[in-house]
């Protein structure tokens, strides 16, 4: 058996995000901090990656007053928490043809998520991509939210937010 390691170039990699509410959506980006990906013959077989929360950044709100206010409260303990948890955690605990299996950890808490992935490796190079569906209220981000406040009319905010990872990765010599 051939396994390769390969560390992944964060400057070359990114994960978009997308929330959604009742009257629409807001898109940024979140930025990696490190992580690895393992192939053994040719398949990926394990892998993890940090996450830099502090990092996260809004696309759609052009008015810096009001995107800066929406980035305090995303990093309040209404959403994140980055100040006390200034990075998030992805781990790989099973990997069979492109359907991904691992462990999420937000705000210290870690719950099991499943995705489909697209790999291709190119000499030293591997990019990988997936889209990864996740249910906030798991991760105790419950703004807004209603599994928990009644009555939110059109300021609910739905439960499943998408992060969508592009992953560029070296070959470890």
């Amino acid at each position: 058996m051939k396994t390769q390691q390969f560390d992944i170039a964060v400057t070359q990699s990114n994960i978009d995000w997308l929330g959604k509410k009742v009257t629409g959506a807001h898109n940024g980006t979140i930025d990696l901090k490190e992580g690895a990906l393992q192939l053994t013959d040719g398949q990926l077989t394990g892998g993890k990656f940090t996450i830099d929360t502090t990092s996260i950044k809004i696309l759609d709100i052009a008015d810096p007053a009001t995107n800066a206010q929406f980035a305090e409260h995303l990093a309040s303990d209404d959403f994140f928490a980055i100040q006390h948890y200034p990075e998030a955690f992805f781990e790989i605990t099973a990997a069979s043809g492109n359907n991904i299996e691992g462990n999420l950890t937000i705000k210290g808490i870690t719950h099991p998520v499943g995705f489909t992935s697209q790999l291709q490796v190119a000499g030293d190079t591997l990019t990988a991509t997936g889209k990864i569906i996740i249910d906030r209220t798991l991760y105790n981000i419950k703004y807004r939210s209603g599994n928990f406040f009644k009555d939110l009319g059109d300021t609910l905010i739905y439960n499943d937010f998408e992060l969508n990872v592009s992953l560029t990765a070296k070959a470890v010599s």
